[in-house]
């Protein structure tokens, strides 16, 4: 078990990445003090953060006298062998497969694409305006989900949460690419065993309390949320 002098969580208010961390550590009852890194104000491109996570990305974990853990899939893994109970992977082989393969599709193929740094380089060098990258973030949220839906529907694995009835690893990328789509006012249709998972997963105090909306930075949470 471990206390707010123990981590210290670099992350943004709007990030799926840093909204991972945040459920991971509530489900493990930890908790982390939060560093805010503005990225739309540019504070990843620091010299001080840049030092802590050279690719300037968030989140970062950093562990009283040890170097800086960063990416969020690595650092969920970390936190699973760090505290076994609750499990956020399967004990059986394939079981653990089947969630990492869930969990990258949204955390590797979905997510990067959408990125304030994917949305830099688009806006100031590939052209896009604001309708371009909007339909941008539409065309691949949409996708991506599309995806999981089709395989979380064909798969008899499938229970209350993305693989069974406990929320595991998927379920917390899954939930961290739903509610970043509610920050900026994106919905997708035609994906009821998706809603119906996001639906089990608000009964969940870690993933309610993770909501971007919660956190600090966050603006007041309106109909519209962009």
């Amino acid at each position: 078990m471990s206390n707010d002098s123990d981590f210290k969580l670099y992350g943004f208010w709007r990030t799926s990445s840093t909204y991972r961390v945040r459920v991971a550590l509530r489900l493990k009852g930890l908790t982390a003090a939060e560093q805010i890194v503005d990225l739309e104000k540019g504070e990843q491109l620091s010299n001080s953060f840049l030092a802590i996570n050279p690719l300037g990305a968030v989140p970062a974990l950093v562990l009283k006298g040890q170097a800086p853990l960063t990416q969020s899939l690595a650092i969920l893994e970390f936190l699973d062998e760090k505290v076994p109970e609750p499990p956020l992977l399967p004990t059986d082989l394939l079981g653990r497969a089947r969630v990492r393969s869930i969990a990258s599709m949204l955390a590797c193929d979905v997510h990067p694409l959408v990125t304030p740094r994917m949305r830099k380089y688009l806006t100031s060098t590939g052209g896009f305006d604001p309708s371009l990258w909007r339909a941008w973030q539409i065309h691949w949220f949409t996708e991506g989900l599309s995806a999981v839906e089709t395989r979380l529907t064909s798969d008899p694995e499938t229970g209350r949460f993305c693989h069974g009835d406990d929320p595991t690893l998927a379920d917390v990328c899954l939930a961290s690419i739903v509610e970043i789509m509610h920050a900026f006012d994106i919905k997708t249709e035609a994906t009821p065993t998706i809603d119906r998972i996001m639906d089990n997963c608000r009964t969940v105090d870690a993933f309610v309390l993770a909501d971007p909306f919660r956190q600090s930075g966050a603006p007041v949470k309106s109909d519209s949320a962009e």
